[in-house]
């Protein structure tokens, strides 16, 4: 397989319903849209509708316009109470110049010049978890190497003990994955979680979260360090520290954005390397084009699939009127399959330059923070991976995540044969 062929069966599916995406993403549909309506109109069943930004350039105009497109209702389809989205508000839920002011916090630890820093340590946990397949030649890739890597390094970055990590990582994905039933008993579109609307993903598992902060807070309060905990708990600018509430929330944030989309980006680039072969050749026998096939990987996966922004004031956007209040949902797995902005699309090109898609959010104000390391963990994977690997291919059915919002292989299964040490 060289290149993605779109199932023209999918031109009219509904973007709102995650069961769609278990089957994968209806780029058919996104392409339509993108052709036909890239402004369109769409009702919710349990919602009062929304629009679907799903052209490059319009999405970049909503993403860098805070002033007439703006986070603070909300980043989700999801509509909440006034009292939600107080109970729920992270700094993803923050305008400039509030949202600017949480990210001072931490950012000293997401900084290129930082994350160089932590490529030792990245690249002996890889290695590790390399290590750890030895004469295993049939896997889950997304268990026993996706999920490792970041796990550990979320875990290094926030000083936690190794083996409270499982367990962590368990209960992000219940936030990440609260629609889909193996991750949580309380999928939010098949069960009643009104009992849980003021908690961060309407999920239970936000009290343990909680709990679990409570003690770390305590604990780096009577001995502060260097990690993000630590950072975390120091007074904003203007001298004010979070309040227990908001450094909860912040928490249950990091676990659950620090760990599962870079997992999922993983899975996602090593799903397309084993479907097109000659680009896994191709890495193995140049590996300096690694750190240009993870900008490739990344806007193949795009694995946060929207935002949704609130209108400010009445605009106009693609032609269409949009009034004050109205949901805009910008639509980035769309907006990375552009035709205008990438040519051929479709075609999976480790080579491909230039690339600017819109994975960690292209210069906008709520540009990943995390994207620096992501990035790291990615490339310092594949360059310790692929040297091992003779062959690679898929040893049965992948599984993806039931969600509208991420975009996720959660099963990988792969028979490999590796290289002898």
């Amino acid at each position: 397989m060289t290149r993605l062929e779109l199932n023209t069966q999918d031109r009219f599916a509904d973007i709102t319903d995650p069961d769609v995406y278990v089957s994968g993403v209806p780029h058919a549909t996104f392409k339509r849209l993108r052709d036909e309506d890239p402004v369109s109109w769409w009702d919710e069943h349990d919602g009062r509708g929304f629009w679907a930004v799903t052209r490059y350039h319009d999405i970049l105009h909503v993403s860098h316009s805070p002033h007439l497109f703006s986070s603070a209702r909300g980043i989700r389809l999801e509509d909440m109470a006034p009292d939600e989205l107080k109970a729920r508000t992270t700094m993803m839920e923050l305008d400039p110049p509030k949202h600017t002011a949480y990210r001072r916090m931490v950012n000293p630890a997401f900084t290129p010049r930082q994350v160089a820093t932590y490529e030792p340590v990245i690249r002996q946990m890889a290695r590790a978890v390399i290590d750890d397949l030895h004469g295993v030649s049939e896997f889950d890739f997304v268990e026993r190497i996706a999920r490792q890597l970041p796990m550990r390094m979320l875990g290094s970055m926030l000083a936690l003990p190794e083996a409270d990590l499982p367990w962590l990582v368990r209960n992000g994905d219940a936030l990440i994955g609260n629609a889909d039933p193996e991750f949580t008993n309380y999928p939010v579109d098949k069960v009643d979680t009104s009992d849980y609307r003021l908690l961060p993903f309407r999920s239970p598992v936000s009290l343990e979260l909680f709990a679990y902060a409570e003690k770390l807070a305590a604990e780096r309060k009577a001995n502060p360090g260097t990690d993000v905990i630590s950072m975390l708990l120091q007074p904003k600018r203007d001298g004010e520290p979070l309040s227990d509430h908001e450094f909860k929330n912040f928490f249950t944030l990091l676990v659950a954005a620090g760990n599962d989309t870079t997992r999922y980006t993983m899975a996602a680039g090593m799903h397309a390397l084993i479907e097109h072969p000659d680009q896994l050749a191709l890495l193995q026998r140049e590996p300096q084009h690694i750190s240009t096939a993870v900008e490739e990987i990344l806007r193949w996966g795009t694995v946060t699939m929207h935002f949704r922004r609130t209108a400010t004031q009445d605009t106009e956007l693609g032609g269409r009127r949009i009034r004050a209040g109205d949901k805009v949902v910008i639509w980035f797995i769309s907006g990375d399959y552009d035709e205008r902005q990438f040519p051929d699309p479709y075609r999976f090109d480790v080579l491909r330059k230039p690339n600017e898609h819109l994975a960690f959010g292209l210069q906008s104000p709520h540009k990943c923070l995390g994207e620096h390391l992501a990035r790291a963990e990615i490339r310092i994977l594949l360059e310790e991976l692929l040297p091992r690997i003779v062959s690679i291919e898929l040893a049965g059915p992948i599984e993806r995540l039931r969600s509208n919002f991420i975009s996720g292989i959660k099963h990988l299964p792969v028979r490999v044969s590796w290289r002898s040490l």
